[in-house]
C-alpha cells in the first residue's frame, strides 16, 4: 500500500528526519490559509499515488498566499495519469544546493534488506542506475542487526560528504531505516533528500510502500483502503474485501481459477496461444459457491473483458460447489461475455452436471480451454 506523500513526510517528521513545514489542503481557500502560516516562497504539490507528478505540472511554486491559492486551485482540478487530485501539500519551498537519493528496500537475491544511496537525487533512481550505474552506492543490510551507523557513514562518505555533514547524513539514514522497519515497508525512499545553501540536509520528497501483508498491524491505513482513498481499482478493492487475491493486467481475457500456481500456469497457456489474459484472480482452496460467485462479478465488471475463462482444479475446492456459484453469478449478474470451463477433480462429474443441465459446456483439457477463449476473444467476445 502506497501512502501519499504528506503521510510520509509526518512520519519522517516524528522520526526526527529534517522535512519542510507545510500542511495539507483540501480547497484553494484551504491552501491559502496554510501559506500564511509559513514562510514565503511555497512549494504546492498535488497528493497523488502515481509517480511523474512533476511532470504532469502537479508540482507548482508560488511567492505569496494569493500566488499559492490559485496554484493550488490549478492542480485541483488536475488529474494525473487518471487519478483526479483531491488534496494538495502546501510547503516552505527550500534554497537547494544538492540533491541526493537515498532508500531502502528489500534484495530477494540476496535474501536481506538494501540500503541505496546517490549524489544524483531528483530523478527517477532507476534510470541513473541504468545510465550511470557507478553513481549507486547499495549495502547490504542484515535484518537481524539493521543499518549499523558505520554502515551509515560509510554510505554518506562514498556519495561524498566528511566531517559534521557525514556524521549528520548518516544519523537520517539510521533513522530512515528505523522507520521503515516499523511501517514494514516495502520501499521507503527520500527523493531527494537535499543538501541545503546552510549545508544542512532535507527530505524534499518522501514515499513509503507499506507491505499489503502488515496491514493488520497498520489499522489507521488499512481503514483508508476501504473508504477507496487508494490507488486501487473498485475491482482490486472488492477482492481484497471478500479476500481473493486480484491483479490487473491489459489483455482481454478474464481469468478466474483456484491455486496461484494454476491461475499463473493459465496465463502463460493464454499468451502461449496468442492471447493476452486481462487479470490474475485466485479464489484460493476451498472457495465456496458466494466466493465464486464474487469472483465471477469482479472479473466481468472489467470493460476490457471480452471472454471469462474459468479454470478449476478441484482438490478442496470441490467442483459442484464451483458450478453453484457459476448458475449463481449467472442469476446475480447480466453475463452477456461468452464463459470458457474447465473442470476437473473433486466431484467432478456433479459439477459437470450442474452446468451441462443449465447449457453450459464444460472442458476437461486446460489447454484446449485455453485456445477456445482466444479464439472467443479474438472474434470479438462472440
Amino acid at each position: 500500500m502506497k501512502l501519499f506523500e504528506y503521510e510520509a513526510k509526518n512520519l519522517l517528521a516524528s522520526h526526527g528526519i529534517p522535512t519542510p513545514k507545510g500542511e495539507l489542503a483540501s480547497s484553494p481557500s484551504q491552501a491559502r490559509e496554510t501559506a500564511a502560516k509559513l514562510k514565503p516562497p511555497y512549494a504546492v504539490k498535488a497528493q497523488v499515488l502515481v509517480a511523474g507528478r512533476g511532470k504532469a505540472g502537479g508540482i507548482l511554486f508560488a511567492g505569496s498566499a494569493e500566488e499559492t491559492e490559485k496554484a493550488a486551485e490549478k492542480i485541483l482540478s488536475m488529474q494525473i495519469k487518471g487519478i483526479p487530485v483531491r488534496s494538495v501539500w502546501v510547503e516552505e519551498k527550500i534554497n537547494v544546493k544538492n540533491e541526493l537519493y537515498f532508500g531502502v528496500t528489500t534484495d530477494r537475491f540476496s535474501q536481506s534488506y538494501v540500503a541505496v544511496a546517490s549524489a544524483s537525487g531528483g530523478m527517477d533512481i532507476e534510470e541513473v542506475a541504468e545510465k550511470h550505474p557507478e553513481k549507486i552506492v547499495k549495502t547490504i543490510v542484515n535484518p537481524l542487526y539493521g543499518l549499523r551507523p558505520f554502515q551509515a557513514r560509510q554510505i554518506a562518505r562514498k556519495i561524498g560528504y566528511s566531517g559534521s555533514q557525514l556524521s549528520e547524513l548518516g544519523r537520517i539514514f539510521e533513522k530512515l531505516y528505523t522507520l521503515g522497519m516499523e511501517c514494514d515497508s516495502e520501499l521507503i525512499e527520500m527523493n531527494p533528500i537535499v543538501e541545503t545553501v546552510d549545508g544542512s540536509f532535507m527530505a524534499a520528497d518522501a514515499r513509503i510502500i507499506v507491505d499489503d501483508n502488515a496491514l493488520f498491524r497498520h489499522q489507521e491505513y488499512k481503514k483508508r483502503l476501504w473508504e477507496g482513498n487508494s490507488e486501487l481499482s473498485q475491482q482490486e478493492l472488492e477482492a481484497m474485501k471478500s479476500g481473493l487475491a486480484y491483479v490487473k493486467l491489459d489483455g482481454d481475457i478474464g481469468v478466474v481459477g483456484n491455486g496461484a500456481g494454476l491461475v499463473m500456469a493459465t496465463l502463460d497457456t493464454i499468451q502461449y496461444y496468442g492471447g493476452k489474459p486481462a487479470n490474475f484472480l485466485d479464489v484460493g482452496g476451498g472457495a465456496a459457491s458466494e466466493t465464486i460467485a464474487v469472483a465471477l462479478r469482479i472479473v466481468l465488471s472489467d470493460p476490457d473483458v471480452k471472454t471469462l475463462f474459468i479454470n478449476i482444479l478441484g482438490g478442496i475446492t470441490r467442483c459442484d460447489e464451483v458450478a453453484h456459484g457459476i448458475l449463481e453469478a449467472k442469476n446475480k449478474v447480466d453475463i452477456a461475455k461468452p464463459i470458457v470451463i474447465r473442470l476437473v477433480g473433486t466431484n467432478e462429474q456433479e459439477g459437470k452436471r450442474i452446468l451441462t443441465e443449465a447449457g453450459i459446456h464444460v472442458l476437461e483439457s486446460m489447454e484446449e480451454a485455453a485456445q477456445k477463449a482466444v479464439q472467443t476473444s479474438k472474434q470479438g467476445g462472440k
